[in-house]
């Protein structure tokens, strides 16, 4: 998986609430009404990221989960994170 230009990950990225570049990852933090719906948009969401075999660094606490996703292999943002951001993005809105 190619990584992506600078250019490319920011004109994606402004096209995507509340998602932003940290450290180099593409990064986002969720707040859910209560630690139930925050573990529950992770467990939903992870067998379709086991699926894509890309896993994303995450963690919760509370009422929050905050994602960072990245490349490893590629030494950067792939399309293969935009993807995933997308996948978790879906799911997370259905369950706020």
């Amino acid at each position: 998986m190619k990584k992506l230009d600078d250019a490319e990950i920011k004109a994606r990225v402004e096209k995507m609430a509340g998602w932003s570049v940290k450290d180099g990852k593409l990064h986002r933090e969720y707040k859910f009404a209560d630690f139930p719906h925050a573990f529950g948009m992770m467990a939903t969401a992870a067998p379709a990221i086991e699926k894509m075999d890309h896993h994303p660094e995450w963690s919760n606490a509370y009422n929050r989960v905050t994602v960072d996703l990245c490349t490893h292999d590629a030494g950067g943002i792939t399309q293969k994170d935009f993807d995933l951001a997308a996948l978790i993005e879906g799911i997370a809105k259905k369950l706020a």
